[in-house]
C-alpha cells in the first residue's frame, strides 16, 4: 500500500511472542507501543508495552498483524529498528537492533545516537 510508514520491523518470531502476550491481556483492542525514554547507562532506553489509545501525534502502522504506535520523539530515534525474539537455554527475550545507535551498554537495553545522548544514569 502506497504511503504506509514502517518505522520499525518486527520479525515473525517477535510477532508470535507479542501475539501470545496480547492474547493474555484482558483488553481486545490493544496496540503495541514502542518508544524511547531517557535513562540507562548510555543515556536512552527502549520501552515496549501495550496501550489502548492512540495519541493525536502518534504514528500508527501494522506489522505482522500487530497494530503498532510510536510517539513523534521516539519515531526519529527508532527509524530502521528491527525487533526480534530469541529463545535460548536461559529462556527467551526480545532483542532490538538499532542502526542509529552509536554506543550501547553491555546489556543492550541502553544506547545513544549521534544526535541524542539522552540522560545517562548509573547502572
Amino acid at each position: 500500500m502506497k504511503g504506509v510508514i514502517h518505522v520499525i520491523t518486527i520479525t515473525e518470531s517477535a510477532a508470535n511472542q507479542i501475539k501470545e502476550m496480547m492474547a493474555a491481556e484482558d483488553e481486545k483492542s490493544v496496540y503495541l507501543r514502542v518508544g524511547v525514554q531517557g535513562g540507562g547507562c548510555s543515556g536512552l532506553s527502549y520501552g515496549m508495552g501495550f496501550d489502548s489509545e492512540v495519541q493525536e501525534n502518534d504514528t500508527k502502522f501494522d506489522q505482522q498483524g500487530i497494530e503498532i504506535v510510536v510517539d513523534p520523539e521516539s519515531k526519529k530515534i527508532l527509524e530502521g529498528v528491527v525487533i526480534d525474539y530469541k529463545q535460548n537455554m536461559m529462556g527467551g527475550g526480545f532483542t532490538i537492533d538499532n542502526p542509529n545507535a552509536i554506543a550501547s551498554c553491555g546489556c543492550g537495553s541502553s544506547f545513544k545516537t549521534a544526535t541524542n545522548a539522552g540522560t545517562p544514569e548509573e547502572c
